[in-house]
């Protein structure tokens, strides 16, 4: 579940967002907390592990989600460093790794129809565990990598296409109701080879609070970040 708070002077634009993990008789366990970050050109939001510490020093600092500057295309990154501040630094400096690219398709003629996002995540390997992916520079990155169809070891997941119904005259998903409210922000990630196994769904249950569903192979930061961009993406909405 993920609940925005707006709260506070200047939340309207830079809420926090917090990921709870739902348990019998309503009670929750919290696992991750986001915020925008202020001073950055682009979408950047900091993911942490501890609610009261958004902060890139905290030692709870986790990742973060960026936006490149149109706010369609989106990269998540675990903590590590960038490797153009890596150079230089001792060997072992933990080099980041890219853990999701979420791509909207820009719906420039402003038609209300369905959104349009590709998802891109690093491979699974036979134990089932992520295929460590660090790229270089911007060449290697997710989205270059989509971009230029070279995806070994990466899957690309899209989001499910609603179906038109004509009885409430729009576009609707089944959610086998862990969503009750129409939003722009609702979505269905998928494996084309397989439609029926969702591998996360996001959806607006109140004003602001959502619910997130994930399978394998996302982990709850993936999730987390690719449900943060449903809420930044500018153009695509």
């Amino acid at each position: 579940r993920i609940t925005r708070d707006k709260k506070g002077m200047d939340r309207g634009l830079f809420p926090t967002y917090y990921m709870h993990l739902e348990k019998d008789e309503n009670r929750k366990i919290f696992l991750l907390a986001g915020r925008k970050r202020k001073k950055s050109k682009t979408s950047n939001y900091l993911i942490s592990t501890d609610p009261t510490d958004l902060s890139r020093e905290g030692e709870s600092y986790i990742g973060k989600l960026r936006s490149n500057l149109m706010g369609t295309k989106f990269t998540v990154y675990d903590h590590g460093v960038s490797p153009t501040k890596a150079q230089g630094l001792v060997e072992k400096t933990y080099i980041r790794q890219e853990l999701a690219a979420i791509c909207y398709e820009t719906n420039v003629l402003g038609f209300k129809g369905p959104r349009k996002m590709s998802v891109i995540v690093p491979g699974m390997n036979m134990n089932h565990e992520r295929i460590p992916f660090r790229p270089r520079n911007d060449h290697e990155s997710l989205l270059s990598k989509w971009q230029n169809k070279t995806m070994e070891n990466l899957i690309e997941l899209h989001n499910k296409a609603p179906v038109w119904n004509d009885d409430t005259q729009s576009y609707v998903l089944n959610f086998h109701g862990r969503v009750t409210q129409a939003s722009v922000k609702n979505f269905q990630i998928v494996h084309e080879n397989d439609p029926d196994y969702i591998v996360m769904q996001f959806g607006r249950v109140a004003d602001d609070v959502f619910t997130l569903d994930y399978n394998y192979p996302l982990c709850a930061l993936q999730a987390f970040a690719i449900g943060l961009s449903s809420f930044d993406s500018k153009l695509a909405c």
